[in-house]
């Protein structure tokens, strides 16, 4: 799938940037930090929400269509297009009479298939408007591109991703947590798809929101999403993670932006990653090789009568890779993730092999 939404962002200065309050709160809180963003990013898109979904009725849940008649203003005096969210049809209808630039489908509504078919039908035929599409709460890469399959389904083309990390359960560092792997394996599906990264809702503080874009800017993300406010202390929804317009420029004048094209066919990068490919090709010799022995561990266990699974000889074995793997220097998650992902496969195997010789049993 090949998205337009490419043009837009060789047109624009690197890194593409929206950017603009959690939410429309008054016209004068729009239009100065508008101003403010324009001055310093003048190809920038303008977001603000118009509709906020809240977890717990009673707290700030947007203006609502009052706030598309700001947006209309300030639009007509500095020049940026806008961007809000859409979760129904009628947001959608309303969004359209204003001549809304882009829409964004948020994380709460992407979850739910229903809701994004929806708006799927609700957007049947508008081809020239770009929507973006923001991750799923859940860290499931299906659901997202489901969500986008959906959309790109009622005829949109004009389609990016937005990456605003995932909810988990107990205290993180994030608000959100990024679990940089989901988008890389999203990319890595949809090569030609933009893909965003939105700091603000990853970090949940001022203070994280910028080594979050940098790492955004690392694999190689085409744009940000960084929420921007005249008097973020005063904002009326997520205070602590929107900065000013000032503090947006030293943010982003501050990233390292680095050659995403690979060197010469010969050179150093493609050289080492040659190496990478031949290690690679042993890895896979050497777990068709274990692979094979699970098998006759499997055949053996069949034949006299043992438990497939030996919960001793799992902690043991797995308690000396991690032991081995400190001395070696390695993240002892990613080796737990890597060996347990193998004793799987093994149990796989021998339940295989045992299935396999009940059924000719009963045969």
């Amino acid at each position: 799938m090949k998205s337009n939404f490419s043009k837009w962002i060789n047109q624009s200065s690197k890194p593409f940037l929206i950017a603009g309050p959690c939410s429309a709160e008054t016209h004068g809180q729009i239009m100065q930090t508008a101003q403010g963003i324009a001055t310093y990013f003048p190809d920038a898109i303008f977001r603000a929400g118009v509709w906020k979904p809240r977890t717990r009725p009673g707290a700030f849940e947007g203006i609502g269509q009052e706030a598309l008649l700001w947006l209309d203003d300030m639009r007509q005096q500095t020049g940026l297009r806008y961007a809000i969210e859409v979760a129904t049809s009628e947001h959608v209808e309303l969004a359209l009479k204003h001549q809304v630039d882009v829409l964004w489908i948020g994380a709460r509504t992407v979850v739910n298939p229903f809701s994004v078919q929806h708006l799927a039908d609700a957007l049947k035929g508008v081809t020239h408007i770009p929507i973006l599409i923001k991750n799923p709460i859940h860290p499931d890469v299906n659901l997202w591109l489901g969500a986008i399959e959906r959309i790109y389904n009622s005829g949109i083309e004009n389609i990016a991703a937005v990456h605003r990390g995932f909810y988990k359960y107990g205290q993180t560092r994030y608000r959100n947590y990024p679990a940089w792997e989901i988008p890389v394996q999203l990319k890595t599906i949809m090569p030609d798809l933009p893909l965003f990264c939105d700091p603000s809702h990853i970090g949940g503080k001022r203070k994280l929101i910028a080594p979050v874009a940098q790492q955004a800017m690392d694999l190689a993300m085409d744009g940000l999403m960084i929420e921007t406010h005249c008097n973020p202390e005063q904002a009326w929804s997520d205070a602590s993670q929107q900065i000013t317009p000032k503090e947006l420029l030293k943010l982003i004048n501050g990233l390292n932006i680095a050659n995403s094209e690979a060197d010469e066919p010969n050179g150093e990068l493609n050289i080492l990653r040659k190496s990478i490919d031949i290690i690679d090709d042993e890895l896979l010799s050497l777990l068709n090789r274990r692979n094979a022995l699970s098998h006759k561990i499997g055949e053996y266990k069949v034949k006299n009568n043992i438990t497939i699974l030996q919960i001793r000889r799992r902690k043991n074995t797995l308690k000396n890779q991690l032991k081995q793997a400190k001395t070696l220097n390695l993240n002892n998650d990613f080796i737990k993730a890597i060996y347990q992902t193998i004793h799987d496969e093994s149990i796989r195997i021998q339940s295989e092999i045992k299935k396999s010789k009940s059924t000719k049993k009963k045969l």
